[in-house]
C-alpha cells in the first residue's frame, strides 16, 4: 500500500471527478486500516527528493490535516489517535518531517513547517519531543547551512510558538528562539527570504517574551532590531515588522515610553508614503495604543485606590501631530470603495483610528478636526466633502454631548441638503454620519436630542427620500432611521412625536424590502431590520391600527415565498434568507401587540393563521429547523398561552427535529429556549410531551458533540418543566439531578485565568440554580420530601460560589434565590443542614450591602425563610 501511495495522491488530485473520487476512497481505507502506517508513508512521501512535487505537498497537508482539527470534538479525537501511535513510528514520522526542512522544493518546506507545529502542539504541553527547539536550534547556528534551511527552520519555530502556550517551554528555551530569531533578521548576515520568516517567527515568539521585555538591555535590542527592520528595503519585510509592533503596542504598552518618539517618526513616514499594506500597519500601531489607553480608562476608578497598570497618554502626547496625519489619510479614498463594505484601505483605516483617538482624549480632539471639516466639506472635489464628513462622523463618539450638541445642531440642516449631493461617495457617508448623529445624540427618553420636533418632519423628509438612492445609500438611510426610531422608545409624550409619521416609514421600508436592484440580499435585510425597530419602539397606544394592518401584509408576503420555484441551492439560500427576515418581522409584531390587553385579541384571531405558516416554514427544509420561525413561535406561545396546546400535535416534529440538530448548534439552542417558552404557556398541558423532550434534552447534555453554549440553557429548561408539570417531574429526578450535580462539579474546575471560559462558567452556575429552583417550586406544595438527598449537595455548591469573587451579579441572583426556595420548599427537612452551615449569614449581609435593589430585596426574603425554618 505504501508503495501506491504516491499515485493515490496523485490521482486524488485529478481534473476527473471519477479519478478523484476513487482515489480520495483508497486514502480513506488506508487511513482507517492501519493509521500509524498511513502517517508514516506520507511523511516518506513528503520528505523523499524524487516524489512529485504535487503529491509531496498534498502528503503534507493529508498528514497535518490527521492531526489537528477546527472542531473541538473532532481535535481531541485526533490527538488521542496521534497518541496511541507506538513511539518508534512516531519518531520516524518526525525525523521524516525534520528532515523535509532541508529539501529543495519550497512547498515540501513549508508544509513539513506545518506538520511539525501540529505534532509540536499536541507533544510540548505534555513534556514530550524536547529535543524539538534544540534540533532546530541547530540549524540555524551552522554557519555551512543553506538559507533555505535556516529560512524553513524559522518558519517552523514561528508555527511551533503559534500553537504552544509560553507556559509550555522553559526560560532558557525561549531565550534561546528569541536570539535565533533576532539573529535571522539581521540584515548583514541573511538574505530576504530568511530575514522575512525570522521576523514572521518573532511576530509569533512575542507572547513568550515577557521576561526580555522586563529586562531593558534585552528590550532595547529587540526593538532596534524591529524598528530596523521596519525600514527594510522590501515591503513584505516592512509590513512584516510593523505586524511586530502593533503586537508590542497590545501586550507591552507599559514600557513603550522610550521608543514613542521613533515609532512616531516610522509610522508617520509608512503613513505618508509607503505602500499601502506597511501603511495600514503603522495606522493598526496606533488603533492599538488607543485601545490600550481607552481600557485603561474605562477600568481607572479614583476610589479603588488601585494604581493599576500605568497610564502614558501617549495619544493625548501625540495629539496635535497624529490627528493631521490621519486626516490627510481621509483624503486617499478609492473610487469604489462605497460599493463593498468588505474594502480595507488608508482611509477607511485612518477614519477608524480617528474614532478611537476621538474615544481616548473625548474633547480635546474637537478643535483639531473641525478646522479640517469646515474647510473640505464645500470644496468642489468629492473627495474633500467625502473627506470632512467622514471626519465629522468619527469623532462623534467620545466627546461630551457639550462639546458636540453645538457643533452638530449647527451642521445638521447642511448634512441634510448633502443627501442630495451629485457624488455617491458622498451621500452614502453623509447617511453613515447622520445615523451616528442619530444613536449617539438623541436620547428624547433623557429629554437629550439634536432633533427638535420642529424639524422631525424635515429630518424624515430627506430620509424617505434619501432612501429610494442607490442601494450602498439606502442602506445607510436604513441604519439612520433605525436610531432615529430608537431614540423614541420609552421617552413618555415624546414618543408621540413619531406616531404621524409611521405608516409613511413603514411603507418606505416594505418598499425598499422589496427592491430588485441590490446586488445581494444586504439592503432587504437592513429593511427588515429597521421595520423591526419601528414596531418594536412604537407607541403602541396610538399606532396599534397600522400595526394591525402591517401583520397580513407580512403573513401574504411569507405565503408567497412558499411559491418560489427551487432550482438551486442558490434558490433555497435566498428563500430561506427572505423567510427569516419575515419570520423576524412577524415576532415583533406578535410581541408587540400582546403585550397590551387591548391589542392581544388581534393575535389570537389570526394565531391558527400564523401558526400554519411558520409550519409551511419548517416544511421548506428537509433536515434543518428554521432557527427564525422557531423563535417565533415562541413569541406565538407566550401570546397565545394555553390555547398554544392545539398546535403541538403538529409542531412536535419540528421540536424534536431542533432539540436533534447538533450540526447547527444555535437552531438547538433556540429550540431549548422555545421549550421554556411552551412550558410557561401550557404549563400541565405540556405533561403528554415531557417524556420525549426530557430524553432528548438528556441526551444532549451527554452528548459530547453538541456545542457546549447550548447546555446552559438546557439546565434552566428543566427548571421550567418541573415549574409547569409540579409532581409528575419527579420520574425524572433520578436522571436530570445527576446531570446537575455533575455540572456544578464541572464549574469549579473552570479555568478562570480565560474569560471565555469564565463567561460560560457563570451561564453553567447560573443556569443550574435556575433548574434547582424550578424544581423545588414545582415540588413545593406536593412532593417536597423528593428533593430531600439533594439539598446538601447543593448547599455546598452554594458556597463554593459565595465564595468566588469573581463570579458575575447574575450568579449571585439566582444563588441568593434558590437558597431561599430550597428553605422555602423543604422547610423543616433542612434545618439541621442550615444550622451546620454558616456561610449564608456572610454571604446573604453581603447582597444586603448591594446597590441592586432586586438583589438586596431576594436576599431579604431568603433571609426570611432560612429564619422561619430555623425556628419552626
Amino acid at each position: 500500500m505504501a508503495m501506491e501511495i504516491t499515485q493515490f495522491l496523485l490521482a486524488a488530485q485529478s481534473a476527473d471527478a471519477k479519478v478523484r473520487t476513487e482515489a480520495e476512497t483508497n486514502l480513506r481505507q488506508f487511513q482507517e486500516q492501519n493509521m500509524p502506517v498511513f502517517l508514516l508513508s506520507l511523511s516518506v512521501e513528503l520528505s523523499n527528493e524524487e516524489k512529485p512535487v504535487e503529491s509531496r505537498r498534498l502528503a503534507g497537508i493529508v498528514l497535518k490535516n490527521s492531526l489537528d482539527a477546527k472542531d473541538a470534538i473532532r481535535k481531541e479525537q485526533l490527538v488521542q489517535q496521534w497518541m496511541a501511535i507506538d513511539v518508534s513510528i512516531k519518531s520516524q514520522i518526525k525525523d521524516f518531517l525534520l528532515k523535509t526542512l532541508a529539501s529543495s522544493v519550497s512547498e515540501a518546506r513549508h508544509t513539513s513547517a506545518q506538520a511539525i507545529a501540529k505534532v509540536a502542539s499536541i507533544e510540548i504541553p505534555r513534556k514530550q519531543w524536547p529535543e524539538l527547539i534544540g534540533s532546530l536550534l541547530n540549524y540555524m547556528t551552522q554557519q555551512e547551512k543553506p538559507a533555505s534551511l535556516k529560512q524553513a527552520t524559522l518558519e517552523t519555530l514561528g508555527y511551533v510558538c503559534e500553537e504552544i502556550s509560553h507556559q509550555d517551554l522553559v526560560q532558557d528555551e525561549v531565550n534561546a528562539v528569541l536570539t535565533a530569531v533576532v539573529q535571522g533578521m539581521n540584515l548583514a548576515d541573511h538574505g530576504p527570504e530568511v530575514r522575512l520568516a525570522a521576523t514572521k517567527a518573532l511576530y509569533n515568539a512575542l507572547e513568550f517574551a515577557q521576561t526580555n521585555f522586563e529586562n531593558e538591555m534585552e528590550r532595547n535590542y529587540i526593538m532596534k532590531v524591529i524598528c530596523d527592520t521596519a525600514m527594510s528595503k522590501e515591503v513584505e519585510i516592512r509590513q512584516a515588522a510593523f505586524e511586530c509592533l502593533v503586537a508590542i503596542a497590545s501586550a507591552y504598552y507599559e514600557v513603550l515610553e522610550p521608543y514613542m518618539q521613533t515609532l512616531f517618526q516610522l509610522t508617520s513616514n509608512a503613513v505618508k508614503g509607503d505602500e499601502e499594506t506597511v501603511a495600514l500597519q503603522a495606522i493598526e500601531f496606533w488603533s492599538s495604543i488607543c485601545d490600550e489607553e481607552i481600557e485603561l480608562q474605562e477600568f481607572e476608578s479614583p476610589e479603588s485606590g488601585d494604581s493599576g497598570p500605568p497610564h502614558s497618554f501617549f495619544i493625548e502626547k501625540a495629539l496635535s501631530s497624529l490627528v493631521p496625519l490621519l486626516l490627510e489619510t481621509l483624503l486617499k479614498q478609492e473610487e469604489d470603495q462605497d460599493q463593498d463594505d468588505t474594502i480595507w484601505n488608508i482611509s477607511m483605516a485612518g477614519g477608524t483610528c480617528l474614532g478611537l483617538v476621538a474615544r481616548t482624549v473625548g474633547d480635546a480632539i474637537v478643535p483639531l478636526v473641525m478646522p479640517f471639516v469646515e474647510a473640505n466639506i464645500v470644496k468642489p472635489d468629492w473627495r474633500c466633502r467625502e473627506a470632512a464628513t467622514y471626519a465629522f462622523g468619527s469623532i462623534l463618539e467620545g466627546p461630551t454631548v457639550e462639546k458636540l450638541s453645538p457643533l452638530v445642531q449647527a451642521g445638521l440642516e447642511f448634512l441634510l441638503n448633502a443627501m442630495k449631493d451629485v457624488n455617491n461617495h458622498v451621500k452614502d457617508t453623509t447617511a453613515w454620519t447622520l445615523s451616528r448623529i442619530f444613536e449617539l445624540l438623541h436620547c428624547p427618553a433623557n429629554d437629550f436630542s439634536v432633533i427638535s420636533p420642529e424639524n422631525l418632519k424635515r429630518v424624515l423628509g430627506v430620509l424617505l427620500e434619501g432612501i429610494k438612492d442607490a442601494p450602498n445609500v439606502a442602506e445607510k438611510v436604513c441604519g439612520a432611521i433605525y436610531y432615529l426610531v430608537q431614540g423614541y422608545e420609552d421617552a413618555g409624550p415624546s414618543s408621540s412625536l413619531l406616531s404621524p409619521y409611521l405608516t409613511d416609514i413603514i411603507s418606505c421600508l416594505i418598499a425598499t424590502a422589496d427592491r430588485t436592484d441590490g446586488g445581494d440580499s444586504k439592503l432587504r435585510s437592513s429593511a427588515y431590520e429597521t421595520l423591526n425597530e419601528v414596531v418594536r419602539c412604537s407607541n403602541i397606544a396610538e399606532t396599534a391600527s397600522i400595526i394591525a394592518q402591517l401583520l397580513p401584509v407580512i403573513m401574504n408576503k411569507l405565503s408567497l415565498t412558499m411559491e418560489i420555484q427551487i432550482v438551486s441551492s442558490d434558490d433555497r439560500e435566498k428563500q430561506g434568507d427572505l423567510q427569516a427576515s419575515l419570520c423576524g418581522v412577524l415576532q415583533v409584531i406578535i410581541q408587540k401587540l400582546s403585550s397590551t390587553d387591548e391589542t392581544k385579541p388581534i393575535i389570537l384571531q389570526a394565531a391558527d393563521q400564523i401558526m400554519l405558516l411558520f409550519l409551511k416554514v419548517f416544511g421548506c427544509r428537509s433536515s434543518t429547523v428554521h432557527e427564525e420561525a422557531m423563535l417565533a413561535i415562541g413569541a406565538l406561545a407566550y401570546a397565545t398561552g394555553s390555547q398554544f396546546e392545539k398546535y403541538m400535535p403538529e409542531f412536535y416534529k419540528y421540536l424534536e427535529m431542533g432539540l436533534q440538530n447538533f450540526e447547527e448548534y444555535q437552531v438547538c439552542g433556540i429550540t431549548v429556549g422555545v421549550v421554556g417558552d411552551i412550558c410557561r404557556a401550557l404549563d400541565d398541558k405540556i405533561l403528554p410531551y415531557c417524556d420525549g423532550i426530557m430524553g432528548l434534552l438528556l441526551k444532549d447534555l451527554a452528548s459530547s458533540e453538541l456545542h457546549r453554549a447550548v447546555k446552559p440553557p438546557i439546565f434552566s429548561c428543566f427548571g421550567d418543566i418541573a415549574l409547569a408539570i409540579g409532581e409528575h417531574f419527579e420520574k425524572y429526578v433520578p436522571y436530570a439531578l445527576p446531570m446537575m450535580q455533575g455540572a456544578a462539579e464541572i464549574c469549579a474546575k473552570i479555568e478562570t485565568s480565560d474569560d471565555e471560559m469564565m463567561d460560560y462558567g457563570n451561564q453553567l452556575r447560573r443556569s443550574i440554580f435556575e433548574a434547582y429552583s424550578g424544581i423545588l417550586q414545582g415540588f413545593k406544595t406536593v412532593k417536597p420530601e423528593a428533593m430531600v438527598p439533594y439539598a446538601q449537595h447543593l448547599l455546598k455548591f452554594i458556597e463554593l460560589v459565595s465564595r468566588d469573587s469573581q463570579r458575575d451579579e447574575s450568579v449571585t441572583k439566582a444563588a441568593v434565590a434558590v437558597m431561599g426556595d430550597l428553605a422555602d420548599a423543604l422547610g423543616s427537612n433542612i434545618k439541621v443542614l442550615l444550622k451546620e452551615s454558616a456561610f449564608y449569614d456572610e454571604f446573604l449581609g453581603e447582597c444586603l450591602q448591594s446597590d441592586d435593589e432586586q438583589l438586596k430585596e431576594t436576599a431579604g426574603w431568603t433571609q426570611g425563610m432560612i429564619r422561619r425554618v430555623l425556628v419552626l
